[in-house]
Formats: structure tokens, C-alpha cells, sequence
């Protein structure tokens, strides 16, 4: 990095033809420039690379900027946006500053986007739950217009691919109405496909049997409460997991439930599910449409469940997609080339599945 301010070169004509404009950046000394820039200059590399067409230097507490006006003003928005994000106390990442950029970069593109009307810096100070000191927020977009439909809505639907966080914010969400005294427990059902749905009443056996299957909700738990008081929860039917089967014949009242893995309820299921819901209760449902392990010939009551209540109030379906992923960013691009590789080798007489 170079640390020098080059001269404003307004009136300089760019390689391209193109007006080169220069803007500086001055920031607050609240903000040490490591926190700013990153460690190594981490972050100010990845500005670097998302504008390679403009002259990005930094000097004491400034930051120039100088090259196309609509690019240079893009930097400077993303600037503006960090020290928003700082102002909260949350540090800087690298993915942070990269999320910024693709929103602005959008918001910019096409102004009727949904991120014209929302500033990144909203998006990721967002905090749903705090536990040891580790906050839970959405990352996307796309992730904050889900979390906030969970709060408008009785009945919501995430529906995207592995990594996207459809499970992991809905369980941040119904920990928060439960420590609110929004809702009295929390209901964590999957249908256990592997384990088959018709385990019946063995109370001593059940966890041994379909422990494996719930697995992944005992592991978000642990992340969202002090892990030593879960068991006490459950004992208490504060918290219940169990598979889908045992939700049949019951009415839930002033309950938070979740059904994961909701591709692998058969439509009979998915119905049964959904008229379990009682009074004061919120029911969210995720699932990934491409992630099917049926039996053949059963259909996916989470494929056909938005042609039967697409249209009935106070029900929304939220869509993540790979730009929505929250894992390692290769997780996102492996979602795409799976999907890629489906559209190309699935056979036309019948469904191409594969599993996790």
C-alpha cells in the first residue's frame, strides 16, 4: 500500500476516455486505521480487488480515492458503511466489507432492488441473540427480509440450499421469543426418513433411534443456550426435539415450532404438520427442494405446498438462494455447481436426486 495522497486528478483524462474524480475520506480518530484497513491491510485488499480500476492510498487517519466518478463514489459508500458497522462496537471482516460491496454494487445496478432500500450496515448489526459473548445476525439480505418475516408472519417457509442459515436463524428467532415470554416452548421436529416414521411410543429407546437425525438442532442449541441448562429445558418440555410422527393428534398452543428438513415430508405430512399450529404459536418450516430422499414416487409435500397456500394471508415463503450462503464462500460455489451439473444430466422421464 502506498502512503501518499495523490493530487485530485479531475481534470486528468482516464486511459479509457473516461473524467477521473478523486475523493478523500477522513476517518473519525475513534477508529484506529488496523480496525479500518484490517489486519495486514486485510480488508483495504479486498476494496483493491472488488475496484481495480481506482487508486485507493491511505495516509494518517485519511483514505483517497481516485478514478471513475461512479466507481470512486461506490468506495466511498463503502467506507461510509464500515464506519457505521464500527460505530456499533462489531469489528470488520473481510467477508463483511465483501457483502457490503455486492449490495452496493447492486442497490447501484438497479435501483428498484431490494438493496436500494437497505444499508448493509443495517443488515449486519441486525442482532437476533447474544450467548458468551457470540451475537447471531443475518449476513444477506436475503437472510434480514426472512428473519423479519418470521416476526410479520405466523407461518413462514424458508426454502434454499445447505448453508444459507434457513435453520440456524429460525431456532435464533424462537430462542429469543421463548427468552421474551413471547411463547412458552420451543417444538424442533424433522421427519426422520432414514430412521422411518412409524418408530411408536418407546420412550426409553427414542433418543437412541433417532438421535442421529436430530443431531444438527441439538448442535444449534447449543450455540443460542448455555449448554448445561438444555437438558433441564427438556426435561421441563420447554424445549422439545422429536421427529415429525410424534406431532400427529396434538394441538400446539404458545409455542415456537420449526419442522426442518421439510423436503422430506410426504404432502399427507406436510398437512398434518401445519394443522397442528394453536393459538399464539409461530410455525416456520425450511427445507431444500433439491435435497429430496423420498421413497420414489412420493412427492415432496415441500415442493407442492406453495401451489396449495401461496395465496393464504399471513403465510410467506422466503427463497435463499447460493448468494445467501453463509459457510466457507467455496460452499456457495459447490451449491452452484451441483446445481449447474443437475440442470445439465437430470434425465427428462425423472427426478435426478441426490443426497447430503
Amino acid at each position: 500500500m502506498t502512503s501518499q495522497t495523490q493530487a485530485p486528478s479531475d481534470t486528468q483524462p482516464a486511459q479509457a476516455g473516461r473524467a477521473r474524480t478523486q475523493e478523500r475520506i477522513v476517518i473519525p480518530e475513534k477508529h484506529p486505521m488496523v480496525m479500518v484497513l484490517g489486519t495486514g491491510d486485510s480488508l483495504l485488499r479486498v476494496i483493491e480487488n472488488a475496484f481495480p480500476t481506482v487508486d485507493i492510498h491511505a495516509r494518517g487517519n485519511e483514505v483517497t480515492v481516485t478514478g471513475d466518478p461512479v466507481e470512486t463514489a461506490l468506495v466511498q459508500r463503502v467506507f461510509d458503511e464500515m464506519m457505521l458497522v464500527l460505530r456499533t462496537g462489531q469489528p470488520l471482516t473481510e467477508d463483511t466489507v465483501e457483502r457490503s460491496i455486492a449490495m452496493l454494487r447492486k442497490a447501484a445496478e438497479d435501483p428498484s432492488s431490494p438493496e436500494a432500500h437497505e444499508s448493509p450496515s443495517s443488515v449486519f448489526t441486525a442482532n437476533i441473540l447474544s450467548n458468551r459473548g457470540r451475537s447471531i445476525r443475518p449476513k444477506t439480505l436475503n437472510q434480514q427480509s426472512y428473519v423479519d418475516a418470521i416476526d410479520r408472519h405466523t407461518i413462514v417457509f424458508g426454502i434454499g440450499p445447505a448453508g444459507t442459515g434457513k435453520t440456524y436463524l429460525a431456532m435464533a428467532k424462537a430462542v429469543q421469543a421463548l427468552q421474551s415470554k413471547q411463547v412458552d416452548r420451543i417444538i424442533l421436529t424433522r421427519p426422520a426418513v432414514e430412521a422411518g416414521e412409524r418408530l411408536g411410543f418407546l420412550p426409553g429407546t427414542l433418543y437412541e433411534k433417532i438421535d442421529p437425525y436430530l443431531r444438527p438442532l441439538y448442535d444449534a442449541l447449543h450455540d443460542m443456550i448455555d449448554p448445561d441448562s438444555i437438558p433441564r429445558l427438556m426435561a421441563a418440555g420447554t424445549i422439545e426435539v422429536a421427529p415429525l410422527a410424534y406431532m400427529r393428534g396434538r394441538t400446539l398452543n404458545d409455542a415456537f415450532i420449526i419442522l426442518d428438513e421439510a423436503q422430506n415430508t410426504s404432502a399427507e405430512q406436510m398437512k398434518m404438520f401445519l394443522t397442528r399450529l394453536g393459538f399464539n404459536s409461530k410455525i416456520v418450516v425450511t427445507g431444500d427442494i433439491t435435497q429430496i430422499d423420498l421413497p420414489g414416487g412420493t412427492i415432496s409435500g415441500l415442493r407442492i405446498v406453495q401451489d396449495i397456500l401461496g395465496d393464504v394471508d399471513d403465510i410467506h415463503f422466503t427463497r435463499l438462494t447460493s448468494a445467501d450462503v453463509v459457510r466457507h464462500k467455496l460452499v456457495g460455489r459447490i451449491v452452484d455447481a451441483y446445481n449447474r451439473y443437475d440442470a445439465h444430466s437430470a434425465a427428462p422421464h425423472h427426478e435426478h436426486r441426490h443426497s447430503d
